[in-house]
């Protein structure tokens, strides 16, 4: 081997690792917890970790509400003065990208960082 090869194999090691180490970083910096992003008519009001219990009551200015609990990771609308509680009886969500709506109410529950949603169906 001559000189200039292992020159080059050293760089192109070197740039490897380089590599290897920023993507290292960038994923570990880059995963942020988890957190309810809590909006009533497109505007956020709150967003709240799904790592802590909390129990947080949503309250609209002509009295409607609706009451969110995290719980065990999870978050979860139990209550709401809507007429049909479509978001009462819409299973707990957890992971990047699942939400939790009242339309009657305008309120959005949206779950930020946190773990990418599995896909739970496909077509053709």
């Amino acid at each position: 081997m001559k000189k200039n090869d292992l020159i080059l194999i050293g760089a192109l090691l070197f740039l490897a690792l380089a590599a290897l180490g920023g993507l290292s970083w960038y994923s570990v910096m880059g995963t942020k917890e988890a957190e309810a992003v809590v909006k009533v008519d497109g505007k956020v009001q709150g967003r709240y970790p799904l790592d802590k219990d909390a129990t947080v009551e949503i309250r609209l200015e002509d009295g409607r509400y609706n009451r969110l609990e995290i719980q065990g990771g999870k978050a979860d609308m139990t209550e709401a003065s809507c007429p049909d509680k479509l978001c009462v009886e819409h299973r707990p969500v957890s992971k990047r990208g699942e939400s939790l709506v009242c339309l009657p109410n305008k309120v959005v529950v949206e779950i930020e960082n946190g773990q990418e949603a599995e896909v739970d169906g496909t077509t053709h």
